[in-house]
């Protein structure tokens, strides 16, 4: 009776392993998903210094530098993003070198529709110090156009929401107020 039961144990377990072998599939993006929850980052990066450049007149020119203290990836959802929940510091570099700074307490980007979300103490400081603050603004990489409807300042103007190009020549207000010149 052993010698059946050993029988047995031994044709179940042949037909488990070959069960198990003709099931298998080898589906990259599954076995990258083993060990990851769909609500926690696939990635995580500490203390950002990341630099954008181009190639000018055989030379290298630095566009902009990302400085973050936390970055955490979520490319792995299906409308992925980038969060940075302790805030970010942008330098933007023009042609003749001059700076611009960006920094917020928050942000995000949606790299499948180029906008990034800053939230928090949001402020841009231009390379001749004029400052725009507010708590919300929305920047479209593609277009390099900015916009909020959160109330703003900058300098003596001050109001609520705008929209304007990267280099604010072609700047709209929503409601407005603060002094201001009008050129004839």
């Amino acid at each position: 009776m052993t010698k059946q039961k050993l029988h047995i144990i031994k044709n179940l377990v042949t037909a488990i392993v070959v069960t198990l072998f003709f099931s298998c599939t080898n589906d990259f993006n599954e076995v990258q998903k083993v060990g990851v929850h769909q609500n926690q980052p696939v990635g995580e990066a500490n203390n950002i210094d990341l630099k954008y450049t181009k190639f000018v007149d055989d030379t290298v020119k630095l566009i902009a530098n990302l400085l973050s203290p936390k970055m955490l990836d979520y490319s792995n959802r299906a409308f992925g993003f980038s969060e940075f929940p302790e805030g970010i510091e942008l330098r933007t570099y023009d042609d003749d070198g001059n700076r611009t700074t960006i920094t917020s307490n928050y942000a995000i980007h949606y790299p499948d529709t180029n906008i990034i979300d800053l939230q928090g103490d949001v402020r841009i400081v231009t390379s001749e110090k004029d400052t725009l603050f507010t708590e919300q603004l929305y920047y479209n990489q593609k277009l390099e156009w900015l916009f909020t409807n959160e109330p703003w300042k900058y300098g003596t103007l001050h109001g609520i929401g705008f929209d304007s190009d990267k280099n604010f020549e072609n700047f709209q207000m929503l409601e407005m107020g603060g002094e201001f010149e009008l050129d004839n």
